[in-house]
């Protein structure tokens, strides 16, 4: 019930493939762990209190531990996908959100790490889009920030879309071009032959 199941949400019949799953970095956790913490104490509170009043700390407690306990499995669902021809993110624990935002309209990643993120080895992705999606703006708790975006940056490479506006720049009409027998350098017949587009020189 609660696995994101990001296998069914691939374009498997065109070849989609996920190159890297990314799950939200344990630091995103502390602070509803000690929330959790919190409520426990809470509830340990209650068998201390006078007998008339034991229901208040246990009703807190319950209150804060359920919501601790909700935060933190809301941040396990989360994942961030890189497939070979998208990103997208899956989020959600009753209802499911879904933000995609292809490769062709990633202009610019940056990565962000502040100083307890380098040291614990987590940093925030931020994409500039050609249209700005809902959900993917940022990226927060990334483990191993520089590594993946690297990695998005090589599927973009690899993807012919860098640089190019997503589209592969055209290519002339091949030209043929008379050339001199070189093995009869005495021969006046010609014959087209049919040079790379790149190595015709006007």
């Amino acid at each position: 019930m609660f696995d994101p199941r990001i296998d069914r949400h691939l374009i498997a019949d065109q070849g989609e493939v996920v190159i890297d799953e990314v799950r939200k970095h344990w630091a995103a956790l502390v602070s509803a762990v000690l929330e959790l913490c919190g409520g426990i104490v809470l509830l340990l509170l209650s068998g201390f209190v006078p007998v008339e009043a034991w229901w208040l700390p246990f009703t807190l407690g319950t209150a804060v531990a359920a919501h601790a306990g909700w935060r933190i499995l809301d941040r396990r669902l989360d994942r961030f996908v890189i497939t070979n021809m998208r990103v997208f993110r899956v989020h959600g624990i009753l209802s499911q959100r879904i933000a995609t935002m292809p490769l062709a309209r990633i202009l610019d990643i940056s990565v962000h790490k502040p100083f307890i993120g380098r040291i614990l080895g987590y940093g925030h992705f931020v994409f500039e889009s050609a249209a700005q999606e809902q959900g993917l703006r940022e990226i927060r708790f990334v483990g191993s920030p520089t590594q993946r975006g690297l990695t998005i940056q090589r599927v973009i490479q690899r993807s012919g879309l860098r640089g190019s506006g997503g589209r592969q720049p055209e290519r002339p009409p091949q030209q043929s071009l008379p050339y001199r027998d070189a093995l009869d350098p005495q021969s006046t017949q010609t014959a087209p032959i049919d040079l790379p587009w790149w190595r015709v020189d006007g």
